[in-house]
């Protein structure tokens, strides 16, 4: 907590906003990838034959799911059970809470995921924000995690907020 404010948000917290926690790299999706995909979702049914053929991953697909190409974070990576884990990837001192719980996942989608695509997530440290709660002060953290494509283009946005006291 910032002394001078009484905020759980710290100057070295609030400084922090938009850097980039992590980057990785997908190897280039295949057809069997998508196949695999929808053989597990869809098991014990049949997937949908669009999903056997050479088509479009559905916008659920998750390139990173087996394996990733490449891997970079600006520190090694913490106990992800560590309240402050966010912030450490920061490379900087977190508020000390010691409750973490999920506040949810909103997602936008851009252009598919088709067969030979490589994709880029780059995950930044979204803005904090604060309020009152019955066991006391709550703060809120927002990660975004964008994907774009080998062509740079948009393929999809989530942002994730977790709620600590």
């Amino acid at each position: 907590m910032d002394a001078l404010t009484g905020s759980l948000v710290t100057p070295a917290m609030a400084a922090a906003v938009g850097t980039t926690l992590s980057r990785q790299v997908s190897y280039p999706v295949s057809e069997s990838d998508i196949r695999r995909w929808a053989i597990a979702v869809y098991w014990p049914e049949p997937p949908p034959a669009r999903f056997l053929q050479n088509s479009a991953a559905p916008a659920e697909f998750n390139p990173f799911a087996w394996a990733v190409a490449e891997r970079v974070t600006a520190t090694e990576a913490p106990d992800p059970n560590d309240p402050d884990s966010t912030e450490k990837l920061a490379g900087i001192p977190g508020p000390g809470l010691r409750f973490l719980l999920n506040g949810g996942l909103s997602a936008e989608y851009g252009a598919p995921i088709r067969p030979g695509d490589v994709i880029t997530s780059v995950r930044r440290l979204g803005p904090y924000s604060e309020r009152e709660g019955r066991l006391g002060r709550m703060l809120f953290t927002r990660t975004e995690d964008t994907w774009t494509n080998q062509d740079g283009a948009f393929v999809r946005r989530a942002v994730a907020t977790i709620i600590r006291y």
